[in-house]
């Protein structure tokens, strides 16, 4: 078993059978001792194949937001922010077309995970990206009420600031027109002066 906690967690996530209507591999980002942790939803069809979160479209999107307010590459996110999902495996499609949501079930099984990597890095800032994730520490709301805000939370014994994103998927056009638009400027601002981030690394400004 590999001596790091960070390792060995993941290990035991990626041996996870808690689900049986989720499709496996488990999908499971690098093992980044980090301040930062991004949520996710749950993994697409692509991510289980090529063995990373974010790995396809919508990643694409995520890492263009990334470099354009802090200037870092996809590899250079990836090894500085730790990446989570709320759930971690991919749910499967609907036979109306689209991937399923996960159920109450399984974000519950799933959320042992974000508890122990919560323990594990004690983030002071959590991004979370997309509707799912936002719920999971915030009440529903309109993205508008939302994006572009940082909100100091407690999630569990857990406290950190909260930072919501859009999801960046190829399906939506919230971000790409107004006010989503400035909205998502502005979130990516406060995303580049936030100190969790600083310390990472200098960003652009």
């Amino acid at each position: 078993m590999p001596a790091d906690p960070l390792r060995r967690h993941l290990a035991d996530l990626s041996a996870c059978t808690l689900c049986p209507r989720m499709h496996k591999p488990v999908v499971v980002g690098r093992p980044v001792h980090s301040r930062v942790l991004l949520v996710g939803q749950a993994p697409g069809d692509k991510e289980p194949v090529l063995g990373r979160p974010f790995a396809w479209t919508a990643g694409k999107t995520l890492f263009k937001w990334f470099n354009s307010a802090l200037g870092w590459s996809e590899d250079e996110t990836r090894d500085r922010v730790y990446f989570a999902a709320v759930c971690r495996c991919f749910p499967g499609k609907r036979a109306e077309g689209g991937d399923r949501v996960p159920d109450d079930a399984e974000i519950a099984n799933c959320s042992r995970w974000l508890e122990a990597e919560m323990e594990l890095l004690r983030p002071t800032l959590v991004i979370a990206v997309g509707k799912l994730a936002m719920h999971q520490f915030l009440e529903p709301a309109l993205l508008t009420e939302r994006i572009g805000q940082l909100f100091p939370t407690q999630w569990r014994s857990h406290r950190f600031d909260m930072l919501p994103l859009p999801h960046p998927s190829g399906a939506s056009t919230w971000h790409r027109v107004e006010p989503g638009k400035s909205l998502l400027a502005h979130a990516l601002r406060r995303l580049a002066e936030h100190e969790a981030i600083r310390a990472l690394g200098a960003a652009k400004m």
